[in-house]
């Protein structure tokens, strides 16, 4: 039976979409390992429209959202579904609401973006924002990983496709992409759209099916110059960003989907938690940051706007710092994350002997590795009896759910306190992604049981699924070497930078 994973989400007019869409995200990643439920006390129609599409099956509750009954309600329909996981996103909720959750014997991943609840028992909170910093959650409990920056930005799977994709900056840029959210409240879109009316420029701007100011908006954009579009519930967001030139958003998540596509922007704050998140995308010379909605004036934003599309060489440097920044990989490093939990590690001993045997015999196995020569039984058992009895090697079987054996990984340590990796894993276990999963949980296993401060692994060039497999476990391609005359890559994984 697959693993369900269970999100607890909320979204409306005056809150947004963001929560929800980022979650999403995170659920289409899921889907290849089992089903995804969704709770939540508000949501849009379009929201739950798109939920009902990607197939993910929704449920209302009737409570007061963050509160105890809140929490009574997730932990009541998360043993109904079967629940591996519980994901919780949003402001509202806090300390308790984790406590309750974790009480009830769930595993909890938290999303947060400020250190809003102040005290933190969840297993894994993530904070996907540029400069965050682990100081927001010193009030931690002793269990609880952290989950800091772009490398867990998550963008939903019709981004990903374009990963290979190269844009073309214009020396004179014209093609103007406005994208404030999926309610705007406020209407700050209609301010962007009078500071357009006087540039020389194509516009395409963006709004949600449950934006409450659409007829103005539809009213407004008729009535000035040819040259606007109003495109309502786009599904097609990563080809609009590849069709502009330049972007006006919000400070949100949208943030990282244009820093994906390498879409220079000028951002506005449209909210409190977004402060933070323009500042740092500012420092790093993704985009410009105009500052909150109430200093923000028409002329100002027509002004930068101009600056900027002329600017080619500005304009050409925030493209490449963006891709740079956002990777794509969020999600399924957090999905390797998830999976690690379910994965039950063990000393290895003599009686793996020939398991061991079998696997490292493996053709696959044997063509992956540096010699590619079969090893005969006499020196495995010579090779793992040393092993077995220095201090030196930890090695360790993973078993799935029902306990079934599927691969093995060893760290040999030095007394720098470091490791390097061998894995491999058994042939009818390759696919879904276990292979990241099992480095994962073994990296973890050794955080907590060890001093090891970095990993290393070794892996052929050519050798490019094991390569994802250990980034999506959270390994960085460190460089290129050569590894008995052959091409390498040299990844690495540093304890509190994962």
């Amino acid at each position: 039976m697959k693993a369900c994973l269970l999100i607890r989400a909320d979204a409306s007019i005056c809150m947004g979409t963001g929560h929800v869409m980022r979650c999403l995200a995170l659920a289409q990643a899921w889907q290849s390992h089992g089903p995804v439920h969704f709770l939540s006390v508000e949501i849009t129609p379009a929201l739950e429209a798109r939920l009902a599409q990607e197939g993910i099956i929704s449920r209302a509750l009737a409570t007061a959202p963050g509160s105890a009954g809140d929490a009574e309600a997730t932990i009541a329909f998360a043993s109904e579904s079967g629940a591996v996981w519980l994901v919780a996103d949003g402001y509202q909720f806090g300390a308790d609401y984790q406590q309750q959750l974790r009480n009830a014997g769930l595993r909890l991943l938290f999303f947060d973006d400020y250190g809003h609840a102040g005290d933190y028992c969840a297993d894994l909170v993530i904070n996907q924002n540029l400069g965050a910093d682990a100081a927001l959650y010193a009030r931690r409990t002793p269990h609880t990983r952290l989950l800091l920056g772009t490398r867990y930005a998550l963008l939903r799977e019709e981004f990903l496709t374009w990963r290979e994709w190269q844009r073309e900056i214009p020396s004179v840029a014209r093609k103007v992409l406005v994208t404030l959210g999926g309610a705007d409240p406020d209407n700050f879109t209609s301010r962007v759209v009078e500071a357009l009316d006087g540039l020389d420029v194509e516009a395409r701007i963006l709004v949600g099916g449950s934006n409450p100011h659409l007829e103005k908006l539809k009213s407004e954009i008729g009535n000035r110059k040819s040259g606007m579009e109003l495109v309502v519930d786009s599904t097609k967001m990563p080809e609009l960003m590849a069709w502009a030139d330049v972007a006006v958003a919000a400070g949100g998540s949208t943030s990282w989907e244009l820093a994906f596509m390498g879409l220079p922007s000028l951002v506005l704050v449209l909210a409190e938690n977004q402060v933070s998140i323009a500042a740092a995308l500012e420092g790093a010379g993704v985009s410009i940051n105009l500052g909150t909605q109430t200093c923000v004036t028409t002329e100002k934003i027509a002004a930068t706007l101009q600056a900027l599309l002329t600017d080619v060489t500005r304009r050409t440097t925030m493209s490449q710092r963006g891709r740079q920044l956002v990777d794509g990989g969020g999600a399924s490093r957090i999905t390797t994350r998830l999976q690690s939990a379910g994965i039950n590690l063990r000393r290895a001993g003599q009686k793996d002997c020939r398991l061991l045997w079998e696997w490292v015999n493996d053709p696959v196995v044997r063509t992956s590795a540096f010699s590619s020569k079969p090893i005969p039984w006499e020196n495995h058992q010579k090779w793992l009896t040393e092993k077995l009895t220095g201090s030196t090697s930890a090695i360790f079987i993973a078993r799935n759910g029902a306990g079934t054996p599927f691969g093995q990984i060893r760290f040999d340590l030095n007394q720098q306190a470091e490791a390097q990796i061998d894995v491999s894993v058994d042939a009818p276990a390759r696919q879904g992604g276990l292979g990241s999963a099992l480095i994962r949980a073994g990296v973890d296993e050794m955080l907590l049981t060890t001093c090891v401060q970095v990993f290393h692994a070794l892996v052929k060039k050519e050798n490019e699924a094991s390569v994802r497999a250990f980034e999506k476990a959270g390994f960085r391609r460190a460089k290129l070497i050569t590894e008995r005359g052959q091409e390498a890559w040299h990844l690495t994984l540093a304890r509190n930078n994962d």
